[in-house]
């Protein structure tokens, strides 16, 4: 693994760059994308950040969103491109077909999964969230971190940790955050705009979830699916499923979840989250194509919904069975 001083030193070198992030972002997506492409501006670098779904609506809340846009549709040269929070270039989606040519990568993760794609990689999985990997690195090299970065690191890292919960939050994250509020970030409003702020959508799209839930293995697996017809009659946009899952995992009696999704290009999006180390629902969907971290994984396959939550399903009820 490369260190922080020798990506540095080639982000310096670089005049224009390029920083994304993967499809469906999240708010560790975003924020980092958004902190660094500040500080690389504060270098006077010409920076362009891109996401293939841009910034949504429920992210609005994240200083300089304006900032990262949608990619060019126009392909476009760069010295540098990179990626951040993603563990392979196809994640990336659109932004990829945009670049014309890049001088060299540079990837910044914490996926377990990740497949060091990138000229430099810096893979930290013992981070639970990327931001709190940036923290660290402007802390290193003594870096200042304004306000607006602040703000945008400590949502990546307070969503990614599920408000400082999930497994993998440990002293560094603290420590990461409690810097960031000596910069200044309000925890009180930032906390309302990413938790106490959601459109009535989804709280009708929650009320379906936990109407059509299905309980598996001994109510040790529960899935829910959402196919386009229920998206169509819903009203709902793709931004509101993030979390829903979280809702069904709380059952005591729950070891994983998952969340399927019909996408428009005939494919399923497979979200799981497991609450037992000894179900690692990354080895799962990657024999599914797919990755991630142990606790929370996802992956896109090709195929029906009925087809591929009976495949996925078999082989986590196996591993549930294995594990306990």
């Amino acid at each position: 693994m490369t260190t922080f001083q020798t990506i540095d030193a080639a982000l310096k070198k670089a005049q224009t760059i390029l920083v994304v992030s993967h499809m469906r972002p999240d708010a560790d997506a975003l924020g980092s994308t958004l902190a660094f492409t500040l500080y690389l501006q504060s270098l006077g670098k010409k920076v362009t950040a891109w996401n293939e779904d841009g910034v949504p609506e429920k992210f609005q809340y994240l200083p300089q969103h304006h900032l990262l846009t949608l990619p060019s549709p126009t392909p476009q040269n760069f010295d540098v491109v990179l990626v951040l929070d993603n563990s392979n270039k196809k994640r990336v989606g659109t932004p990829m077909a945009a670049v014309a040519h890049a001088g060299f990568w540079i990837n910044i993760d914490h996926h377990i999964s990740n497949e060091n794609f990138a000229d430099l990689n810096y893979v930290d999985p013992t981070s639970p969230a990327t931001g709190q990997i940036l923290c660290e690195y402007f802390e290193e090299l003594g870096i200042p971190i304004t306000l607006d970065m602040a703000g945008n690191l400590f949502a990546a890292i307070s969503t990614d940790t599920g408000s400082f919960q999930y497994r993998g939050t440990n002293s560094r994250t603290f420590l990461a955050a409690s810097r960031l509020v000596e910069r200044g970030v309000d925890v009180a409003d930032l906390s309302l705009a990413m938790y106490d702020c959601q459109p009535k959508r989804r709280l009708n799209l929650l009320k379906h979830a936990l109407n059509t839930a299905v309980f598996l293995c001994e109510d040790r697996l529960v899935t829910f699916s959402l196919s386009l017809a229920d998206v169509a009659t819903l009203g709902v946009i793709p931004e509101d499923n993030e979390g829903i899952i979280d809702h069904l995992r709380s059952v005591d009696s729950v070891v994983a979840a998952v969340f399927y999704e019909e996408l428009n290009d005939g494919l399923v999006r497979v979200s799981a989250r497991s609450k037992d180390p000894r179900v690692n629902v990354s080895t799962i969907c990657a024999q599914f194509g797919g990755g991630g971290h142990p606790l929370a994984a996802g992956t896109r396959v090709r195929g029906s919904l009925a087809e591929i939550s009976e495949k996925f399903n078999q082989a986590l009820c196996e591993a549930i069975s294995h594990g306990s």
